[in-house]
């Protein structure tokens, strides 16, 4: 069952409530019933205050239930003073979302990542958990470490934590030399963020061609992706796909995710993958920035991308086609509308690696080089003199670079022409 104290700022209680639906559903669970309480101030004691805290033991008692979720982070008092109280275990929002994240982290640096940030926010609660340790199996709030992992002192826990921030650190290097491998040839990394089930995996897919998980489940993505895609210019671009952000994400994961997360602050630029269909689409699009924020990596160049028109009638496409006036790009992952469009915008805000403009006479028999010009350039006239070929081009500065012996003339940047 849901148990839910709303806090009057961003989402209404309605939907609120909706979205904590959907984490339930993510994470394999089925509502049995759903209490809402309005209050100026939270309880010390146990969030709701005693008459709730009554009324859901007896809805739990009567449905029932094996678990009562609060959409609301408890302290370890209301924790253990609710566990008390009810027939029934009890988790937060914040361990509900390590659940699902524990579900789908299918890499040995998820796994780790999930475990770590399980067992930190675990650790101050554990005093008085007997009703949990002793409901041993599966069902939500137990993958991950266990329960008989968070049975034991604490100072093997703290043992626990240390081995994992020694392996996830083992990781980061990892990753970090093969970023410095990547950078050693001018690849730019493009970087899908945005809320959970906004379509990042289905539009990461949609582009790279690759056969990525694509669910409407919350935080189906939670192992980095990359790929490589050529864009109009011919330039080559790495397409990376993270974990999708929601309101209110423990801050313990933003912390324990700073790994997978690295593409976020490594990327020249960040696709932001929105929902069209959704009705809060500017609160999403308010959280995401504030992860956007903790990552540093809001003052980097963003492409608003309005994911799911194909759920949009008629009228709201015209709407949302007005609005957007070219500062927001409509498309749909799942039909592949406006991905042409969404292409040549990656290619304007892509700085590094310039697409430029240069006239090329190359001899014939250096088919090396014409084929080098084939596969990276745009080729806008050939011509024929004799035994060469005359081309204008455009292409990456570094493509045209390596043809310094073959120019006619010095190359202009594309927009020269605009």
């Amino acid at each position: 069952m849901n148990a839910r104290a709303t806090e009057g700022r961003g989402l209404d209680a309605d939907e609120s409530m909706a979205e904590f639906r959907e984490l339930v559903a993510s994470a394999g669970g089925l509502v049995a019933a759903e209490v809402m309480q309005h209050r100026s101030r939270p309880d010390p004691a146990t969030l709701i205050g005693a008459g709730k805290v009554e009324e859901i033991a007896g809805v739990a008692a009567s449905n029932e239930a094996d678990l009562v979720l609060f959409d609301h982070d408890l302290t370890p008092t209301q924790l253990r003073n609710l566990e008390a109280a009810l027939p029934c275990r009890v988790l937060d929002r914040t361990q509900l979302i390590l659940d699902i994240f524990a579900r789908h982290a299918r890499t040995r640096e998820g796994q780790l990542q999930v475990e770590l940030a399980q067992l930190e926010y675990m650790l101050p609660r554990l005093a008085g958990r007997g009703k949990s340790m002793s409901q041993l199996g599966g069902g939500i709030g137990t993958r991950g470490p266990g329960e008989t992992q968070l049975e034991t002192d604490r100072r093997q826990i703290q043992r626990r934590l240390d081995h994992l921030k020694l392996e996830i650190e083992g990781v980061r290097r990892v990753r970090h030399q093969q970023r410095q491998r990547r950078e050693s040839v001018p690849v730019p990394t493009v970087a899908l963020v945005g809320y959970t089930n906004a379509g990042k995996s289905t539009l990461f897919n949609q582009l790279t061609g690759a056969q990525v998980l694509q669910s409407s489940r919350m935080f189906a993505t939670l192992d980095p992706k990359l790929r490589a895609i050529e864009l109009p210019s011919r330039r080559k671009v790495l397409i990376s796909d993270t974990v999708g952000f929601i309101r209110n994400l423990p801050h313990t994961l933003v912390t324990s995710f700073r790994a997978t997360l690295e593409e976020v602050g490594q990327a020249e630029v960040l696709l932001h993958v929105r929902d069209a269909s959704s009705t809060y689409g500017d609160e999403q699009k308010a959280q995401v920035e504030k992860v956007l924020g903790e990552l540093e990596a809001l003052g980097k160049p963003r492409i608003e991308v309005l994911n799911k028109i194909d759920l949009l009638s008629e009228t709201d496409r015209r709407t949302l086609a007005a609005r957007s006036a070219g500062r927001e790009i409509p498309v749909s992952a799942r039909t592949g509308e406006g991905m042409d469009v969404l292409l040549k915008a990656i290619d304007l805000a892509l700085h590094s690696d310039p697409v430029i403009e240069a006239e090329l006479r190359v001899p014939q028999q250096e088919g090396a080089a014409l084929a080098a010009i084939e596969a990276g350039m745009v080729v806008h006239r050939r011509e024929y003199e004799g035994n060469l070929v005359r081309l204008a081009v455009s292409g990456p500065a570094s493509l045209i670079g390596r043809m310094r012996k073959f120019r006619i003339r010095d190359p202009l940047p594309r927009n020269s022409h605009s």
